[in-house]
């Protein structure tokens, strides 16, 4: 654990403005080899990005319409799911407004809403979308400082918040994550991927690459959800210019602790994300068969609002089949590889011949074996996590009770967390899909608990009781194995 003065100097030590503590190819080994959540440091100074807090925003977009989400800042046993928040198209100069106490006339929409009572969110919008018709904005973000070449603004998404904006306890199913604060602070608890089962990992509602959790980690029903006290949280306070990177399969749940918070977020291809992505297909697959069979229920919005609609079984069927036939496509690429590599004594390399959308274990050789990989690969990041440069330019982020602490900012809660196919967008969705707007005034969009069915007090256990059992991530990905090793035959 490095002393505070060493945190500090995280803010405070720039070694001169085009001069960054790391080369591209070094950051690129970091992001693509650390399998544990770290702050990068004096590593983006020169963006122009940084200036993007939201009134430089607002004056960009010039009165263009974006979707808020809202939500109640009282905090509940339950997670606050997007189907369980409203929502309203808006100006950033009305929620600039409504978040300084201007009057109604002001804040359009937004008057609507308390705030006092509510926190908004403009969250997960890309900017390829937003600023379509100011591309040159694009070169604003330099993700080629971190050793991705040629990604920007285009390959990112923009995140603009009012105090108290969060986002629920998930893991994303594809990639890593790299994500740069703007304006205002915001605060990560991180659990690592071994605290799945403790987290009870649900897919209702469902959105493809998102697996939620039950629990509301900021204020955690321990009787409902005992396994949570078994959990390792890493707490971490991000401040602007800082940039957190968020290793695979790594749980988080966001909470900005500002006014106004802005981020900016690309998520980064990795090794595993063909074989994530038959285990998504997989899991569509049963959702959509499974709660599509069910009687209607207005109560039970099982499909986030990510998701148009349940897509069909045959449509599923063939993105299941594309998904495995992608697979084997990249192991192929992946042997051709290693051929070349091994006659140029370059087995050791670390960059990837084929793109997918986040990563896990690599594109093994066809002849290996699917079921036997892990230690080997655990020992591998092992033995690569003791050559990390850790020091005022990366800093670890620390369990709990280690608490990382960057700029002196406060870093524990007073509530005492225990803590596409065809886009190229981080996540599969290549559209961010529109919800339909609640018409009434603080009236949240209603939705059942996850677990909870239109039958609930008639039977013991719901569909969605069977579905959790279902596509749990560990059933499902030994299910896309099995199906691998059968194809593969």
């Amino acid at each position: 654990m490095y002393h505070k003065s060493s945190l500090y100097s995280c803010f405070f030590l720039y070694i001169g403005e085009d001069v960054k503590p790391f080369t591209p190819e070094k950051t690129k080994e970091i992001v693509m080899s650390l399998q544990q959540p770290a702050v990068f440091c004096n590593m983006v100074g020169d963006w122009p990005a940084l200036h993007w807090n939201a009134k430089y925003l607002s004056a960009v977009l010039d009165g263009k319409m974006i979707q808020f989400r809202l939500g109640l800042k009282t905090v509940d046993l339950v997670p606050q799911f997007e189907t369980r928040c409203s929502y309203v198209m808006a100006t950033l100069e009305e929620f600039l407004a409504w978040s300084c106490g201007q009057p109604s006339c002001l804040s359009g929409p937004f008057s609507c809403y308390e705030y006092s009572k509510y926190w908004a969110y403009a969250d997960y919008k890309y900017i390829a979308r937003i600023f379509e018709d100011k591309p040159e904005i694009f070169q604003d973000i330099r993700w080629s400082d971190f050793g991705f070449p040629g990604r920007s603004g285009k390959e990112s998404t923009l995140w603009i918040g009012s105090e108290g904006a969060n986002t629920p306890c998930h893991l994303d199913s594809y990639g890593c994550n790299l994500v740069l604060q703007v304006q205002g602070r915001k605060r990560w608890h991180l659990f690592p991927p071994g605290d799945t089962s403790f987290l009870y990992p649900t897919r209702i509602p469902y959105e493809e690459s998102s697996v939620f959790s039950k629990v509301n980690v900021a204020n955690p029903d321990l009787k409902r959800f005992p396994e949570f006290r078994n959990t390792t949280a890493h707490v971490v306070t991000l401040s602007p210019g800082q940039v957190l990177l968020v290793p695979r399969h790594w749980w988080h749940y966001v909470e900005s602790i500002d006014p106004i918070t802005v981020s900016i977020n690309s998520w980064i291809e990795l090794d595993a994300d063909h074989e994530a992505r038959v285990e998504e297909a997989i899991t569509r697959m049963l959702v959509c068969a499974i709660k599509s069979a069910e009687n209607p229920s207005d109560g039970d919005l099982w499909l986030n609002p990510t998701e148009v609609e349940a897509t069909s079984h045959e449509i599923n069927l063939q993105y299941l089949n594309k998904a495995v036939s992608e697979y084997f496509k990249c192991q192929k690429a992946r042997v051709s590889e290693q051929a070349c590599s091994s006659s140029t004594g370059a087995e050791q390399r670390t960059s990837v011949s084929c793109k997918r959308k986040k990563r896990e274990v690599g594109c093994e050789p066809e002849g290996y074996r699917l079921l036997t990989h892990e230690f080997g690969f655990s020992t591998f990041k092992a033995e690569k996590l003791q050559k990390i440069p850790f020091g005022p330019h990366l800093i670890q982020v620390l369990p709990q009770s280690q608490e990382t602490s960057l700029m002196g900012a406060v870093a524990s809660d007073t509530r005492n967390l225990h803590e596409d196919e065809g886009g190229h967008f981080g996540k599969l969705h290549s559209t961010r899909k529109q919800l339909v707007m609640s018409n009434d005034c603080e009236t949240p969009a209603h939705q059942v608990d996850s677990d909870s069915s239109p039958n609930a007090s008639q039977t013991a256990l719901s569909t969605n009781d069977l579905l959790d059992c279902l596509v749990n991530p560990h059933v499902i990905n030994l299910v896309a194995r099995l199906l691998l090793e059968r194809t593969r035959v």
